[in-house]
């Protein structure tokens, strides 16, 4: 069993004795095939949509099978049942897709016995990458498959000089400098790519608004290791809400959406910092010393 992120993966062996055999097991709610009426189908459809987690399975095993192939890793005839489960929310920015393909990935590496050599952290990470942009065309970026394949704190650059040898530089930081985080989301999403607007073809283009942003939004990253590694959470609630004020400004209150511009100015209001935690659809916060944790939390679920 591989736990990552919340997702928990199964890997058993099946014994036959004439063929092989490989069994990818659909989830009994993410992936629905059968429905009590027309009406559930609807509503089932509306609220999580056609893509669940099997396409995510099985994408990771083809391209894992051709990683191993191109790299002249040989892997030895077994039969498996790979099945999935999870309690991350759906469609809120959090990272649920690429959480299920590095699970599936490192799933794969413990089953075929392979070394971390074979496939260190660093290139983990844009493997899953590509699973989802390159074989089923998510809208995605390095920041979550980085922290999903190093776990705990990681600081990461990305400057253009270091991804052109494809991965950025990776800093582990000890988690116990961490203030306390909370996390609030979104209980009726929308598709979280949608969030992304069109900066990235704005960045793309040369447009010097987005790529001034994108020089403050690393800068600030620089400050809040020093600020993690100093234990100072003042600064680092600071440098959040200059994150976020930062992004709206870039994207725009109709792009942000008034759902997400809820759940900040609630923080605010009552003393926390907050940001997007991904694309959209959720935030982290963090308290300043005089917030109200229990009035921010009703008013989240009010």
């Amino acid at each position: 069993h591989t736990h990552i992120h919340t997702y928990t993966l199964s890997l058993c062996t099946d014994v036959l004795c004439a063929y092989m055999i490989q069994i990818l097991v659909p989830h009994p709610l993410n992936d629905p095939a059968s429905f009590g009426s027309l009406g559930d189908l609807h509503g089932i459809s509306s609220q999580e949509g056609y893509q669940g987690g099997l396409r995510l399975m099985q994408a990771t095993c083809k391209r894992f099978f051709e990683y191993c192939s191109d790299h002249g890793l040989m892997l030895p005839l077994r039969n498996f049942t790979l099945s999935y489960d999870t309690n991350i929310p759906r469609q809120v920015g959090l990272a649920g897709s690429s959480a299920i393909c590095t699970a599936v990935l490192q799933c794969l590496l413990s089953f075929f016995s392979l070394e971390q050599d074979a496939m260190p952290p660093h290139i983990q990470a844009s493997f899953v990458l590509g699973v989802e942009t390159k074989e089923l065309g998510i809208n995605a970026g390095l920041q979550d498959r980085v922290i999903q394949a190093y776990g705990g704190c990681v600081a990461m650059d990305f400057s253009k000089h270091l991804m052109e040898r494809g991965y950025g530089e990776y800093t582990q930081l000890g988690i116990d400098s961490l203030p306390r985080f909370w996390l609030a989301y979104i209980a009726e999403p929308s598709d979280s790519g949608k969030i992304h607007s069109t900066v990235r073809q704005r960045f793309d283009n040369g447009d010097q608004e987005v790529i001034s942003a994108m020089a403050q939004f690393a800068g600030f990253t620089d400050e809040a290791v020093t600020a993690i590694k100093n234990k100072d959470a003042p600064a680092l609630a600071d440098l959040m809400d200059a994150n976020f004020n930062l992004r709206r400004s870039v994207y725009g209150d109709a792009c942000l959406g008034e759902d997400n511009l809820r759940m900040v100015a609630i923080a605010r209001k009552h003393n926390a910092a907050a940001k997007f935690s991904g694309s959209g659809g959720a935030v982290v916060g963090l308290a300043r010393p005089s917030s109200k944790l229990s009035a921010s939390r009703e008013c989240m679920n009010g």
